[in-house]
């Protein structure tokens, strides 16, 4: 179950727990859904019983019991504890690392996608929803407008695009992937948003509200064409909407200093990683990692809240499941920047792992389980990151 899943499972309790008359409080369009802070147990924690405490005029421990009682009963949830004024904190049931790894493996570049039939996703509460992004002139908004289109189908949702400027997007700009404009016809238009520089960091959309969103981004202050298609468009989507790209060589240097490359490089290693164990004749099957060092300092890069004692794996395990939720977490702030980070938190966590832990075997040493866990972990990183770039309108090579 990713946090996404675990999100809706709250929420499904809340409603379940409103329906049977045991709470009076309007359900939440949300529920935060995060890894326990100190003090905390489990595998995520909740403070939704104190979010409703003051609407429903019920104590948070109280609303926390009844929420506790419901959730103990969903399939995939092992045990749910309350702790402090009213923390749920929630322990998942199942193998865990392996399964999460299965999850990914499964789903392929469709992991964290939710199927458009099913009423599960960033608005959820107000399906069936439609969005026309009104896309202001300039490469960086029609950029800015693919991948957010990209994004928002991932969730199900329906997206058409309208450029304002009545010929549609410069030709040119297809060398950074932008389709062709097929017009469409003059609609009335209401109930306009807008995705402009105005807006500061972490502000929400109301999509579900809003059948129009203007895409107006900063400006690029020169022409991204020379960059070409892949960093052109790590140079237009990285930063935020309301900050100023960066249009510099330094996106196409194959450096660590650059996100964009130890990303695309994080994916290669992975392939590499797949194809040298095809080499040596075994396959990855999701396991035991069998046992390993603790994190250096550097391996928490990809996890603030990782500790020295953690395993390694504990960054890229959180940046894997974690995935769903940045998918859902852009599209609901239109925000393509919020995966692109994701996606360098990702590299980073995994480059860590792979540096701390022998995934092949080498010399005479025979493939073990713990070889064959440790490459499906490799692999489902690169599934993600493939996917992630995907959605950015990027490629990811499988060699550098």
């Amino acid at each position: 179950m990713t946090p996404v899943e675990l999100s809706r499972t709250v929420l499904h309790a809340v409603r379940c727990a409103v329906d049977a008359g045991e709470l009076s409080v309007a359900v939440p369009a949300k529920a935060l859904v995060e890894r326990p802070r100190p003090g905390g147990c489990g595998d995520y924690a909740t403070g939704i019983a104190l979010q409703l405490a003051r609407p429903s005029g019920q104590a948070p421990r109280q609303i926390a019991e009844v929420l506790r009682d419901r959730l103990l009963v969903v399939p995939g949830v092992a045990g749910v504890e309350i702790t402090g004024p009213g923390f749920l904190n929630i322990t998942l049931d199942g193998d865990g690392l392996s399964g999460l790894v299965r999850d990914v493996l499964r789903g392929g570049s469709s992991y964290g996608h939710v199927d458009e039939r099913v009423p599960a996703g960033p608005l959820a509460h107000d399906r069936p929803v439609s969005v026309r992004l009104q896309v202001a002139p300039g490469p960086r908004a029609a950029v800015l407008a693919d991948a957010l289109a990209r994004i928002l189908r991932s969730q199900g949702v329906s997206v058409l695009l309208r450029y304002e400027d009545a010929a549609g997007p410069d030709p040119a700009w297809g060398a950074l992937s932008v389709p062709p404009y097929d017009p469409l016809s003059g609609d009335h238009i209401e109930n306009i948003d807008y995705i402009d520089e105005d807006d500061g960091p972490g502000h929400d959309a109301d999509l579900a509200s809003a059948s129009v969103l203007l895409v107006r981004p900063v400006p690029a202050p020169a022409d991204p064409l020379p960059l070409g298609r892949a960093a052109g468009r790590w140079a237009l989507l990285y930063p935020a909407a309301h900050d100023r790209p960066r249009i510099a060589e330094d996106h196409l240097v194959q450096r660590e200093s650059n996100p964009l490359f130890r990303v695309r490089y994080a994916h290669a290693r992975t392939r590499a990683l797949v194809r040298n164990a095809a080499a040596l004749g075994f396959t990855s099957e999701p396991g035991d990692l069998g046992p390993a060092p603790a994190l250096t300092p550097e391996a928490t890069a990809g996890d603030p809240s990782a500790t020295l004692t953690d395993p390694p794996t504990t960054p890229l395990v959180t940046a894997l499941s974690t995935y769903p939720q940045a998918l859902a977490t852009a599209a609901r702030r239109r925000a393509p920047d919020v995966l692109a980070r994701h996606l360098v938190r990702t590299a980073d966590a995994y480059l860590a792992y792979q540096g701390s832990v022998r995934i092949l075997p080498v010399g005479d040493e025979k493939p073990s389980a713990a070889h064959r866990a440790r490459l499906a972990l490799a692999e489902a990183a690169g599934t993600v990151l493939a996917g992630g770039l995907d959605l950015l309108g990027i490629d990811a090579p499988d060699t550098i």
